[in-house]
């Protein structure tokens, strides 16, 4: 497979009068057919880009090298109408403003770590308490505020690669960790998303994309009415600060049993706070499967998750409080947006009992996570 580096021009296919400084020109490029860069920016001086992934029905995915965030996935609805299934902004300075990980790549880590500490052969390690008491996606600065390396995939489908290199002590964590994210745009009408990662020291690793979905794509519909599968006998249950206690239990006969398609509204007022828990997923091994189907009748829309992770994360917006506002004008307020974060189990660097995720020099980090959608007309 061939690599092609977006920040070189080509002349004719370059939209703007000049490439050569596209911060000054602003202007749109089109890197192939089915892939464009537009600039987006500046961060930590280094160039920001917006990347648009279009497949051959029309539905396209924007990208941006900042944070690795997914800004939109606009496809058809039951009625030909195009809207985008994830909120998101039309800027930088959206982002900039430090929504709660509105799309992005999350990393070192992934959801919480007790106590901001783990101790790993012998050595214990101090991280950024970000969330209360607890190390919350990565630190102060995590995965999703960094500026990463993309480089287009010169082939057959709409690809964009980003990397970056978490340095020895950043965030606390130990080791050079070098990670490399594949999006790709199917004409399935499915996100693909490859992480992989290698380290020179053993270190936690734990990859995730933090994509906020409401299949409508109106924020003035709650999720709520949407119905959602998850595919899972068992879940993680958490203490106060919202970190698993170390138990897993059955979902049966509470109401984190969604093994049945239910209404996400159904039985949230039973759980305080509403859901933003791991549930345990049914998969023998680490092999793709589908997990979970997300639908919403208004727009006939469906995602349906596939996931080579043992766990996900359901978060159904709790703490947003309407002080962002989506790119169509309207506030996101509670409940109009809901994250299906497939993970390994949060605070599994204190949990000898959860699947590992300690990555070791010399292996090799690998995950896979589809979300494809489909129309129910």
């Amino acid at each position: 497979m061939k690599l092609m580096n977006v920040l070189l021009c080509t002349g004719t296919l370059a939209l703007a009068a000049s490439c050569n400084n596209p911060s000054e020109n602003k202007e749109t490029t089109i890197i192939k057919a089915s892939i464009t860069q537009s600039d987006w920016g500046e961060f930590d001086g280094s160039k920001v880009y917006l990347y648009t992934l279009t497949n051959s029905k029309g539905t396209e995915v924007k990208i941006t090298n900042y944070g690795g965030i997914v800004s939109s996935f606009v496809t058809a609805d039951k009625n030909g109408n195009r809207s985008s299934i994830i909120i998101g902004f039309d800027s930088l300075s959206g982002y900039l403003a430090k929504p709660p990980y509105f799309g992005a790549l999350i990393g070192r880590y992934g959801n919480r770590i007790g106590d901001a500490k783990f101790t790993l052969d012998g050595t214990t390690y101090q991280l950024a308490a970000n969330n209360g008491k607890n190390a919350l996606h990565g630190g102060l600065k995590g995965f999703d505020k960094v500026v990463w390396i993309p480089t287009v995939m010169d082939d057959t489908i709409p690809m964009l690669m980003l990397s970056y290199t978490s340095v020895d002590g950043e965030e606390g964590y130990p080791g050079n960790l070098k990670v490399m994210v594949h999006y790709i745009l199917t004409n399935d009408d499915e996100l693909k998303i490859e992480y992989s990662a290698e380290t020179d020291k053993a270190t936690p690793v734990n990859l995730t994309n933090h994509s906020y979905f409401n299949l409508t794509g109106d924020v003035s519909n709650t999720i709520l009415n949407h119905t959602l599968m998850i595919d899972a006998d068992n879940y993680t249950p958490v203490d106060t600060s919202l970190i698993p206690t170390g138990e897993i239990k059955f979902v049966k006969g509470t109401p984190f049993d969604f093994t049945t398609a239910k209404t996400i509204g159904k039985e949230i007022d039973s759980v305080k706070g509403g859901y933003d828990h791991n549930w345990v997923l049914n998969k023998k091994d680490n092999s793709l499967q589908k997990v979970a189907v997300l639908s919403d009748t208004l727009s006939g829309r469906s995602v349906e998750v596939f996931t080579t992770e043992p766990g996900l994360q359901f978060y159904t917006g709790n703490f947003l409080d309407g002080k962002f506002i989506n790119r169509d004008g309207k506030a996101i307020n509670q409940h109009t947006a809901l994250c299906m974060e497939t993970q390994h189990f949060p605070d599994s660097p204190n949990k000898p009992n959860f699947p590992s995720t300690i990555l070791k020099p010399g292996e090799k980090y690998h995950s896979e996570t589809v979300y494809k959608v489909v129309l129910n007309k």
